[in-house]
């Protein structure tokens, strides 16, 4: 039984990642291998793909898309942090605002990003924010404030009020036992959301695509850039490779801050 369980999860893992794994094995290939074997197996490997993506030129900067990334997602994963966990401190210790404004940012997630487009652009257009990272990225912190916002609710929920009562006879406020009490034990949940919203933040093309021209392009729309080749057609081993470098920090993010999103699911799980 446990081979026969081992064999199903490898099989499982393999088809969940078969995208990423034939979106690697295209980047290694050289043009005419693309056309001639499109299947994961790579006869010629080569790095020429990367190179021509990480090569700077007046029209493409990798380099420069992935910075705008990841000061936007940085920015747009950490201010929901700031601006919810007050937010949930007062919902869950007070019971403030749990019945009807939580519920409505909560339910901001729900509505189609694109009906917020115009307004924005327009209140951006006035306040000179387009095309900078500090534009992008407040954008995508208002996309993570309800998902942020939820975990935070739960977690808080989820800590002793014994804690709270004890600090408040310490004559501790309650901004220092938000800080010294709260934050420590919050840490897998501060951390699961972070990571959340930052993917999230990573992997926005629409706000991109409408806010940004040139400064502030982040890496969802300049990988775009570089499917097309000189002639017209796409270079399918260059738009792998910039798939596979754009895809990585996410990634890794995830991979660094695995334990700490396994403690805060377990914790969930436990309570429920």
């Amino acid at each position: 039984m446990t081979a026969l369980r081992w064999i199903v999860l490898g099989l499982a893992a393999l088809l969940m990642n078969l995208p990423v794994i034939a979106t690697l094995a295209t980047s290694l290939k050289p043009p005419a291998e693309i056309m001639g074997n499109p299947g994961l197996w790579v006869e010629s490997p080569t790095l020429a793909n990367y190179a021509t993506v990480v090569t700077v030129s007046d029209r493409l900067d990798v380099w420069a898309y992935l910075g705008n990334s990841a000061a936007a997602a940085t920015l747009g994963a950490a201010l929901p942090l700031l601006l919810c966990l007050p937010l949930a401190f007062v919902a869950a210790r007070r019971g403030y605002g749990r019945r009807l404004l939580l519920p409505l940012v909560v339910n901001l997630r729900a509505l189609p990003l694109i009906i917020f487009a115009i307004p924005i652009y327009l209140m951006y257009q006035s306040a000179g924010l387009l095309d900078t990272r500090v534009g992008l990225g407040l954008v995508l912190a208002v996309v993570n404030l309800p998902l942020t916002a939820l975990i935070l609710l739960n977690a808080i929920a989820d800590i002793p009020r014994e804690l709270d009562e004890a600090a408040a006879m310490d004559g501790a406020r309650t901004g220092r036992m938000i800080w010294r009490i709260l934050v420590p034990a919050l840490r897998p949940a501060l951390a699961t959301s972070f990571v959340f919203g930052f993917i999230t933040a990573w992997n926005e093309f629409l706000f991109g695509l409408m806010l940004t021209t040139r400064e502030a392009v982040p890496m969802t729309v300049g990988a775009s850039f570089f499917f097309a080749g000189a002639g017209g057609g796409v270079q399918w081993g260059v738009a792998a490779a910039v798939i596979v470098v754009a895809m990585l920090p996410p990634v890794l993010l995830g991979l660094l801050m695995y334990r700490q999103i396994g403690q805060a699911m377990v914790a969930g799980a436990v309570k429920g």
